[in-house]
Formats: structure tokens, sequence, C-alpha cells
């Protein structure tokens, strides 16, 4: 059975970005490799690996003209407090925006790589409720 396992960002300063995602995103701390860190969240099972790079690389693809998503997002209970938090740290962070189903904003990490960070309503078919139930009955 397939799974994510890891994603992984493109850094600069591995030992500044390092600092800022366990401050920020409250990831923690597995091991170092050559060029590269990995950390987990709790919670979750896919772990998170910041790669040292010399220049700093886009995290996102362009879908349309100028419209660009990212690869991937992070998901948070509570988008509020999230927002507000990032904020008040000083992070970067876009307008939280209502989509219809799921909230969200982005924000920057040290490279001025996007993370986006949403919630999905309840009543969203990829809440993770409904996959957990969806995972559930294909068992």
């Amino acid at each position: 059975m397939f799974r994510i396992g890891s994603v992984f960002i493109p850094v600069t300063n591995l030992e500044k970005s390092k600092k800022w995602y366990e401050k920020h995103l409250h990831v923690t701390f597995i091991d170092r490799w050559e060029g590269g860190a990995g950390f987990y969240f709790a919670g979750s099972r896919t772990q998170l690996g910041l790669v040292q790079v010399k220049s700093p690389q886009p995290a996102e693809f362009v879908i349309q003209g100028k419209q660009k998503n990212v690869y991937f997002n992070f998901v948070v209970d509570n988008i509020d407090e999230a927002h507000h938090r990032l904020q008040q740290a000083g992070v970067a962070v876009t307008p939280n925006d209502d989509f219809g189903g799921m909230k969200g904003f982005d924000c920057f990490d040290l490279d001025q790589n996007v993370l986006s960070i949403v919630s999905e309503e309840i009543d969203s078919p990829f809440h993770s409720a409904h996959i957990q139930k969806a995972q559930d009955e294909n068992k």
C-alpha cells in the first residue's frame, strides 16, 4: 500500500531553516543526513525534509497564466488561530480566505517558499473524518 512518506522543501540555510520550521510549524527534529534534515509532525505519519540547495527554488507550479499552485499543504484544526499566531510571530502571511468547504492562507519561509495552510470544513468531502470513514469502509 502506498502513502506519502515525506515532503521535501529546498532551503538555502539548513540550520536557520531548521530553527524556523521547529518554531513556526512545531515540527520535531528526527535526524540529519548529508545535505538535509528530517522532522515529524505530532499526530501524523508524513515527515518533512529540508534539503540544502545553493539558491532558492520554487515549491509551486504554474497552472494557468500567472496563477500558481503549491505541491502540498499543511492542515490545521483552527485556521484563524494558526493565521494569527504566524502573523504575530512576524511571518509573512496572505489574508485568510474561504474557498467554500476549505479555508486557508499562504505563508512564506526564510527562502520565500510558499507554504499553504488549510483547514477543511467538516462537511467537505476532503475533511479528514470523511477520508478516514472512506478508508475504513474500503479495508
